[in-house]
């Protein structure tokens, strides 16, 4: 009989199909961006997502739908709608390299969120699996082969300051699982985003075209399905524990790009996203292994 998949194995699973999402919905999103405002692609990106959501939700009833903790859904909405403030500000004044590199230190800010304020167990393993994916991060971008960063400029210190901002988005929807339906943590956090953008949206707003209108409904069912996975990923494992899986963006970004744009990857691409991998494997292995050896103690 095939043993039963550990709860953190589950949970990597549930982050993988969150990755292959959120890229297919970033390479939709930047084709949109090429020709409509960053800031409005984005608001109606989360809008077109309350818009989906909404009408299966209603089938619960206006009563399933409100939730239990409205003052905590309205922090996590904050936190990622000023998360993506900084991003888009930050986003014309920083390089490609600068853009991947800041933004996988992500993974390192929620693990240590996850453990000063979600008190998680953050094993050697888990931290290993980061740290080993973090570095197949730094060989795809290689920035010792480039100019670097040229300095601290306004741009990255905007993009760091996103990183910790969005993980605090991220470590709040894991505290909303404890008591939350999925379905509701993630309807609310488009709610309160698509509100909190909507002046700037204003500011720049231009008629899409319907074919952009087509689009954009794309983007919302992606970003829903991909915040909809992410949070039951959360739900069934710990936070810090799924973390690894994060990198492996890379690695379907670059098979995106290869499929839509043509581009081949690099050799240090290459080296880096099997590097990823096999960290992230590891870890799920590990973590089978822990649990197989806790139900043949019991």
């Amino acid at each position: 009989m095939t043993p039963p998949l550990s709860p953190t194995v589950r949970g990597m699973l549930w982050m993988v199909a969150t990755g292959l999402l959120f890229i297919v919905l970033n390479t939709t999103m930047k084709r949109l961006a090429h020709d409509l405002d960053p800031w409005l692609v984005g608001f109606l990106r989360y809008l077109m997502g309350v818009l989906v959501i909404l009408p299966p939700a209603l089938r619960l009833g206006l009563r399933a739908l409100w939730p239990r903790a409205p003052k905590l859904q309205f922090v996590r909405g904050l936190f990622h709608a000023g998360g993506m403030t900084l991003w888009f500000a930050a986003l014309p004044m920083v390089s490609m390299a600068e853009l991947t590199a800041i933004g996988f230190t992500g993974p390192l800010f929620i693990c240590i969120g996850a453990v000063l304020f979600l008190k998680e167990h953050m094993t050697g393993a888990r931290w290993a699996a980061v740290l080993v994916g973090f570095s197949g991060v730094l060989l795809v971008v290689s920035p010792w082969q480039s100019d670097g960063f040229g300095g601290v400029s306004a741009g990255v210190l905007l993009m760091l300051a996103s990183a910790p901002v969005f993980a605090g988005s991220f470590l709040t929807a894991k505290a909303l699982t404890r008591f939350e339906r999925s379905d509701v943590v993630v309807l609310w956090q488009h709610l309160w985003v698509s509100l909190l953008l909507l002046p700037v949206a204003i500011a720049y707003w231009t008629m899409p075209s319907p074919a952009q209108w087509g689009l954009l409904v794309v983007c919302g069912v992606l970003g829903a399905a991909g915040h909809y996975c992410m949070t039951r990923a959360f739900r069934v494992a710990d936070i810090s524990a799924v973390q690894s899986v994060k990198f492996l963006e890379l690695v379907w970004a670059s098979i995106m790009g290869f499929i839509v744009f043509g581009t081949v990857p690099g050799f240090w691409t290459v080296i880096g996203g099997m590097v990823i991998f096999v960290s992230t494997l590891w870890l799920a292995r590990r973590e089978t292994r822990t649990v197989e050896r806790n139900a043949s103690a019991s």
